[in-house]
């Protein structure tokens, strides 16, 4: 297996964090200490996610935390709280509580709710 494929499937691994300590970015403000507390957040989750599957390197976890943080800046952007809120839930609760993995369903439930069924 490709290490980019491995990677891929690793971004799918749910990382440590739960919906009571992910920070949420719609509430988020912008001050040093908040970003602070979400580089923290990040980085320690992304450690743990990938050094259990032996991927712990400098290199990969660099990689995974700046899409984890990235994602974290565009899930700012959202304009539909309450559905990022079902997204939150729902895939925390199945210890999906990831950036990445958040942003990723939440566009593809927002593209869904403006699709209908066409024969």
């Amino acid at each position: 297996m490709s290490r980019f494929t491995t990677l891929v499937l690793a971004m799918m691994l749910p990382l440590s964090s739960s919906a009571s300590s992910l920070i949420h970015p719609l509430d988020f403000k912008g001050t040093e200490d908040e970003k602070a507390n979400v580089i923290a957040q990040i980085t320690v989750s992304v450690k743990q996610t990938y050094s259990q599957i032996g991927m712990g390197d400098p290199s990969t976890l660099r990689m995974m935390e700046k899409e984890e943080l990235n994602s974290f800046k565009k899930l700012r952007k959202v304009k539909n709280r309450k559905l990022l809120d079902g997204v939150i839930d729902q895939y925390c609760n199945i210890g999906m509580c990831n950036y990445n993995t958040i942003l990723m369903m939440y566009n593809e439930q927002s593209k869904a709710s403006k699709e209908e069924l066409n024969w």
